[in-house]
């Protein structure tokens, strides 16, 4: 997902000074050695909006509470000291103020989905030198949390290493069945362009060992004041084609494969904004054709919680 400045999507900066998750102090600078993690409950991750930093910003179990949503999805995970995984490449795995974030969700019913890459930052497909050891640094992170699922968020200089990181995914799905694995990806309003047309096709070649494919219909910057609803639901339809054409699998086999990353308010294009009416016409399409993932960039940003409490409403 897009790194930005964290904004209210109504407009106004939002300061990030600190947090607690669930009542428990999560400041980056903690020293005490991490707790146990929880082990996760068995709750739908198919609604799980993105939270970055992984730590600060609203409280997650605050958040539950007042939405009904039960997973989050925390950001990001790059390279420290080469094909390390770290939280935004530099707080060492698990991290004291990410368990205690992860504890706090899933002791009060929820889940986390963790996601790797994003817009910047040094990325573990360009840092881990082959597809197995890129799975190392995936199954750590995997192990740290005891995950049911895994996003990899593929973009800017990635997306050249698309190959490698199949593969990697490919060891990590033959060892861990159960895990879902999720790749999300920037999207153009026919679907999938550029160097990520082809990853269906490369996915599909060595077994498919992408669960849910999840787009970013959002930053167009086609100009004017566009129709995001029309503009998602094109993308997804465009995706849906290359993934059909690429998998061989039916129409109901591929949209529940499918999953929409969208983004609440304004975005980084000039007049493209996407607006809480927006995310309700995008409920209505995800329901209709029971997509895998309905999310977005990102809860900080999501001043009163009206664009979380649409999302909640989905259960996959």
């Amino acid at each position: 997902m897009r790194r930005r400045t964290v904004l209210i999507a109504g407009g106004l900066t939002a300061v990030i000074v600190g947090a607690v998750a669930g009542g428990v102090a999560t400041s980056q600078a903690a020293t005490v050695s991490p707790a146990a993690v929880v082990a996760p409950p068995s709750v739908s991750l198919a609604a799980s909006p993105y939270q970055y930093p992984s730590t600060g910003g609203k409280d997650p179990v605050a958040v539950m509470k007042s939405t009904g949503v039960k997973a989050f999805t925390m950001a990001f995970i790059l390279a420290k000291g080469g094909c390390t995984p770290s939280w935004d490449g530099s707080v060492t795995l698990p991290g004291t103020a990410q368990v205690n974030r992860v504890n706090a969700i899933r002791k009060n019913g929820g889940d986390v989905v963790i996601s790797v890459g994003g817009a910047s930052g040094s990325k573990l497909a360009n840092a881990c030198g082959k597809a197995a050891d890129l799975a190392g640094a995936y199954q750590k992170v995997i192990n740290a949390f005891k995950l049911r699922a895994l996003d990899i968020d593929l973009e800017a200089g990635e997306v050249s290493q698309s190959m490698k990181v199949l593969q990697a995914l490919k060891i990590i799905k033959k060892n861990n069945p159960s895990v879902q694995l999720i790749m999300t990806l920037g999207v153009n309003p026919n679907g999938l362009g550029g160097g990520e047309a082809k990853i269906p096709g490369q996915a599909a070649s060595i077994g498919s060992p992408v669960d849910v494919w999840s787009i970013m219909p959002f930053d167009f910057c086609g100009g004017g004041t566009p129709n995001m609803t029309n503009l998602t639901k094109s993308a997804s339809e465009g995706l849906h084609k290359q993934l059909k054409a690429a998998l061989k699998e039916s129409d109901t086999q591929i949209y529940a494969r499918q999953g929409i990353s969208s983004m609440n308010g304004h975005t980084d294009c000039a007049g493209e904004n996407v607006t809480v009416q927006d995310f309700k016409n995008m409920l209505g399409y995800v329901q209709q054709h029971h997509l895998a993932r309905f999310t977005f960039w990102e809860l900080n940003r999501d001043g009163n919680l009206q664009y979380t409490k649409v999302i909640a409403q989905y259960k996959g």
